[in-house]
């Protein structure tokens, strides 16, 4: 059983896997799986806890199933690069591009030939909240809850508000899934995060939901290691 554990900014999630079949997911790692895990690999973008210290990490310099073509590959966050990893485990040989909609926004382009490119980086939508409110005098702090629809033009502050970020990043989003099928016309697009029913709703065309991107994406690199090893 290979153990994948995503170390977050809000909480610590884990899959167990056989192959590439995921087993079972949840929040927290019972010690018992670490015991039981024959490989185990951290994603670590947020503080380790005690109990992880030690385990092997995801980083830049990991045998990776990809290639990373990235100016500063150091600079590159784990988080991202087992999105990367995951977008190729689901489609390999085929052109993608991720939207992770978390703390940030983030965009990671993988092409047909197994190549990350890098992508986009943007406040998520809780952080373009709070920056209106903090940075204004008069601008409230509106409640993500709210943050189900968007209106093209606002007709009050709460709805010019949500025009400008949660409409943006919807408008953002859509701009590069256009531009990037120009280079790629069968581009996949899948979409994670807690916010991805918001930024990128139900519907969209090519739109594939995973919620379990970062785990699968750990999972990808174990599996890779493994059949490099044999």
């Amino acid at each position: 059983m290979q153990l994948a554990i995503d170390i977050g900014n809000t909480a610590v999630k884990w899959g167990a896997f056989e192959g590439r079949t995921l087993l079972e997911s949840g929040r927290g790692v019972p010690a018992e799986l670490l015991e039981q895990a024959s490989e185990t690999l951290v994603c670590a973008s947020g503080a380790v806890p005690a109990a992880l210290e030690g385990l092997p990490r995801l980083s830049a310099q990991t045998e990776l199933p990809i290639s990373l073509n990235y100016k500063t590959p150091a600079t590159l966050g784990p988080d991202r690069i087992a999105a990367a990893c995951g977008a190729w485990a689901l489609h390999p040989g085929e052109a993608t591009l991720v939207v992770d909609c978390g703390t940030c926004i983030t965009l990671e382009y993988v092409s047909a030939d197994g190549t990350y490119h890098g992508g986009a980086i943007m406040p998520g939508l809780k952080m373009k909240f709070q920056a209106l409110h903090t940075f204004t005098e008069k601008l409230p702090l509106l409640d993500i809850a709210s943050a189900q629809k968007a209106p093209v033009l606002g007709r009050s502050t709460e709805e010019c508000m949500l025009a400008g970020t949660l409409g943006a990043a919807q408008m953002t989003v859509a701009a590069y899934v256009a531009t990037l099928k120009g280079v790629a016309p069968e581009l996949r697009v899948v979409v994670t995060g807690g916010d991805a029913e918001r930024i990128v709703p139900p519907g969209t065309e090519g739109r594939e939901h995973e919620p379990h991107l970062t785990l699968i994406g750990l999972n990808e690199v174990m599996v890779f290691q493994g059949s490099e090893r044999e």
